[in-house]
């Protein structure tokens, strides 16, 4: 098996994560990060055992040994990132959001197409087992038409106004936070888990905390700072803590769920259930090796994540036997697995359909990110943009 070769841009939480995960495949090395200074990046380099450490992300996307680019940047990045990796022939691997725009996720969309490359965006929770279980046995018609789809995406990270990171700047993290950060994850789960589009919403946004203390020295995501007075600035806040979306599906099915970044006690607390006519299922994250599976006339079982008891297609997302737990980063290794077998064998992106989230699905979530937005600015129902083919 040819090895593939990889460069990560942005060495924080999220970049870190994709490092490892890369390394797990067997088949792909490694061999650029870049990060927001040289010597940040030589420090993760060296942390990491990568052998090429660059200051300038536009150098990494220069380097001629990497094929694939991992672009882990704070968001108002990700366009100039993307389109700069795809003009240069490489395949790219995006955070989400895509883009903080769907003008910028269409652009970038279209441009990807041109080139002909691979492109996918970290939607990791559909990669878990169960959520893949979840999906087989609603495509089965086991639990009859889909009603309702509910649940919630829950974090406490952003509680204090002592809390702050880069995600909170409109400059950087884009015009929407908690939607466009946890929101987008929720609805891409909620439409792969269900099968449907979500086609149109109706919002309630809000920013409990108008003014933050900003620490004078940035801080990485989930990372704490110091306490005292002298530490932090006060700051106007924009972005939104929280949010509350009816949702319409295409069919007709209907759902709702909760967004939040400012919920005590809940780390990232994300929760799916599903209800069809003759049954229901849920699945929630921080518990993510059982699925709840309910019944009108039988009693109520839970499935636990055991390779011997899932359907065919949820299978090979389960790597360890019943009782072995698998979690975040297995989730993360089983998209890029797929990202990098589509590669391996040369498959077309035109033509060949693609077992992992694309540009496709990002753009869709920043039509869905958008039209939450402004449906809680007007207060009504506001239909999701659709996709072009």
């Amino acid at each position: 098996m040819t090895t593939i070769k990889a460069g990560v841009i942005g060495a924080g939480f999220i970049g870190v994560a994709h490092v490892e995960a890369l390394r797990r495949l067997g088949h792909v090395e490694v061999v650029a990060v870049a990060g927001s200074s040289l010597a940040s990046a030589q420090r993760k380099a060296q942390d990491l055992h990568v052998p090429q450490a660059y200051g300038d992300w536009r150098q990494l996307v220069a380097d001629p040994d990497v094929q694939v680019v991992h672009n882990c940047t704070p968001n108002y990045l990700h366009r100039q990132v993307n389109l700069a990796a795809i003009a240069a022939g490489k395949h790219v691997v995006a955070e989400k959001p895509l883009g903080v725009s769907s003008r910028e996720t269409a652009e970038m969309l279209q441009a990807a197409r041109q080139a002909g490359v691979v492109h996918a965006v970290n939607f990791n929770y559909r990669m878990y087992p169960l959520v893949q279980e979840a999906r087989a046995r609603l495509a089965a018609g086991e639990l009859g038409p889909v009603r309702l789809v509910h649940g919630n995406y829950l974090q406490d990270w952003l509680l204090l106004a002592t809390d702050y990171n880069w995600r909170i700047d409109p400059a950087v993290g884009g015009p929407s936070r908690a939607m466009a950060d946890i929101g987008s994850h929720w609805c891409d789960l909620a439409q792969f888990v269900s099968g449907l589009l979500i086609s149109e919403v109706c919002a309630d946004v809000t920013t409990f905390l108008p003014r933050r203390r900003r620490p004078r020295r940035a801080a990485e995501t989930f990372a704490g700072v110091g306490q005292r007075p002298a530490d932090f600035e006060e700051v106007p806040i924009a972005s939104e803590d929280y949010g509350s979306i009816l949702l319409g599906f295409q069919g007709g099915a209907r759902g709702a769920c909760v967004i939040s970044q400012v919920s005590a006690g809940h780390k990232n607390h994300l929760t799916l259930e599903v209800d069809g006519a003759t049954g229901s299922l849920a699945w929630n994250q921080e518990e993510p090796n059982t699925l709840w599976l309910g019944h009108r006339d039988a009693p109520n079982q839970v499935l636990p994540k055991d390779p011997s008891l899932l359907h065919p297609q949820a299978k090979p997302y389960a790597h360890y036997p019943g009782g072995h737990g698998e979690a975040y980063p297995d989730g993360i290794m089983n998209l890029f697995r797929n990202v990098y077998r589509f590669i391996q064998e040369g498959r077309d992106p035109h033509h060949d359909a693609a077992d992992f989230p694309t540009f496709v699905d990002g753009h869709r979530a920043a039509l869905i990110v958008e039209a939450i937005m402004r449906s809680a600015q007007e207060r009504r129902w506001v239909g999701v943009g659709q996709v072009d083919k």
